[in-house]
């Protein structure tokens, strides 16, 4: 092997090599090659050719973790965005409600049985002796309301961006 500067040169031009490249196309082979063209240098000798190998394969790793780690924001991203605001696993109010999540301190959804039927309510809560309860300012909707809501969400949606498009 060369001195650590040559070593330097090597993996400088083989990254930016690999930087340029359709990742789906290149071979290490084509690499070296390249590599060996821009540096006039004979990389394939064999402490070159498992240098070139290894810059290769440190660089595939690394890209692989970056990729992961995007995929693993836009997951975050995506239960954030479904979730709402911010979520809390059962966390009851002392009605009695299981909290899903807090729209505003004094917002919340929650999901209530009453007379034995099932409800998501969204509600303002107000305390009194030190409990916090439900006030009758919001809705409740049963299942079946629930489900139809849910259908309009993306028309709803859409609906917000074109009012905030034309302002």
């Amino acid at each position: 092997m060369e001195d650590a500067e040559t070593k330097s040169r090597i993996e400088e031009t083989v990254l930016k090599i690999l930087h340029e490249s359709n990742m789906e196309e290149v071979t290490e082979s084509k690499i070296r090659k390249q590599a060996s063209t821009e540096l006039d240098l004979n990389l394939n000798q064999p402490p070159f050719k498992a240098l070139v190998k290894q810059i290769i394969e440190d660089f595939l790793v690394e890209k692989q973790q970056q990729q992961q780690k995007q995929e693993e924001e836009e997951e975050e991203k995506q239960e954030v965005k479904q979730k709402g605001v911010s979520s809390k696993s059962s966390v009851y109010v002392d009605s009695g409600d299981l909290v899903i999540c807090e729209l505003s301190q004094k917002k919340k959804v929650t999901i209530q049985d009453f007379k034995g039927r099932r409800y998501v309510s969204i509600r303002e809560f107000y305390t009194k002796d030190g409990k916090e309860l439900p006030s009758s300012k919001g809705i409740s909707l049963s299942g079946e309301q629930w489900e139809t809501f849910k259908k309009c969400v993306p028309a709803i949606e859409k609906a917000i961006q074109k009012m905030e498009s034309s302002i």
